[in-house]
Formats: C-alpha cells, sequence, structure tokens
C-alpha cells in the first residue's frame, strides 16, 4: 500500500480509512464534494489583497506585513506550502526587517478553504513563530475548522502524488 507521508501521525483507525479510499478511487471524489470550489485570488496583488484583508480582521496590532506572493520554487521538496519570513536590509545606518508571506504557486488552483487555510497558518507565525498550542489556537480562532481542513489538504496533496503518478 502507498506511503501516506502526508498523514504521519495521525491515528492508524484514521489512516485505514484513508488507504480504504485510496483503494476504492474514491478519494477525488470524496475531496471534490467537500471542496468543490476554485478560489479567485490569482495574482500576487489579489494574493496580497487577501492576506492583509484576513489580517485586519483578526490580527490588527501584528506587525505590517511588506510582501506577498506566490511563488513557484515553494513546493513538497522543500516541505513547505508557504513561508513567513523577516528579511533584513541596510537602510541608512539602520537595520529593516520587512515581514514576507510567500505561498505555493499550487495553491492558485486549489479550493478557497486550502488558500485560507495556509495564509491562515502563515498569519499565525506573525505572533507565534512555534508550532506549539498557542499557535494552534490562534489559527482555530481564524480560521474555525481549521484542523480539519490542514487533514483535507494532506489528502489532497496526496491525491495529487496519485494523480501525477508519484504513488
Amino acid at each position: 500500500m502507498a506511503d501516506l507521508k502526508y498523514l504521519r501521525g495521525y491515528p492508524e483507525p484514521l489512516l485505514a480509512q484513508v488507504r480504504q479510499l485510496i483503494a476504492e478511487q474514491r478519494l477525488g471524489d470524496y475531496l471534490q464534494r467537500r471542496y468543490p470550489g476554485r478560489h479567485e485570488v490569482q495574482s500576487d496583488k489579489a494574493l496580497y489583497g487577501y492576506v492583509q484583508r484576513l489580517k485586519q480582521d483578526h490580527l490588527k496590532s501584528a506587525p505590517p506585513i511588506d510582501k506577498v506572493l506566490y511563488d513557484n520554487r515553494l513546493d513538497l521538496t522543500h516541505r513547505a506550502l508557504g513561508l513567513h519570513t523577516a528579511v533584513s536590509r541596510v537602510q541608512g545606518g539602520k537595520l529593516k526587517a520587512k515581514k514576507e508571506i510567500r505561498v505555493a504557486s499550487l495553491f492558485r488552483q486549489a479550493a478557497p478553504e486550502f488558500l485560507q487555510m495556509i495564509v491562515v497558518h502563515e498569519l499565525a507565525h506573525l505572533r507565534e513563530s512555534e508550532h506549539n498550542r498557542a499557535f494552534y489556537k490562534l489559527c482555530e480562532h481564524m480560521l474555525p475548522g481549521c484542523g480539519q481542513i490542514e487533514f483535507d489538504l494532506r489528502l489532497f496533496l496526496h491525491w495529487r502524488e496519485i494523480q501525477d503518478g508519484g504513488c
């Protein structure tokens, strides 16, 4: 049976259900039923506006974000679907840190819930740098049901790999 590398750490009974969906070739149908739509956020400019709206709604006092873009270089080989970075630059005699969020380009064609989950995850890093209890609580506050969407996103990644012949 295929290695469920995106689902490591989940309980075995749940993995058995996923294996059954894969064996019966119903994983794609499951995902299509749960996430039928595709979002309209296609350009870097639209993504920047989308991120700013979410930040304004949930993290008004967080530091400003200077740059947001889809990144073709981010993919599963880098083990990242999104990145938050602080790029330090010298301006005059001072060191300025600019916050950036990069989202993997594969999310241009994804369900809106998946894009929202990735953006919420990266925004939560503005407040909590580590993946700890407070981080996941903040994610859940910004996007109720975030844990289920993350699980389904992992299923989506596995389904994409099956479609590409990787499993």
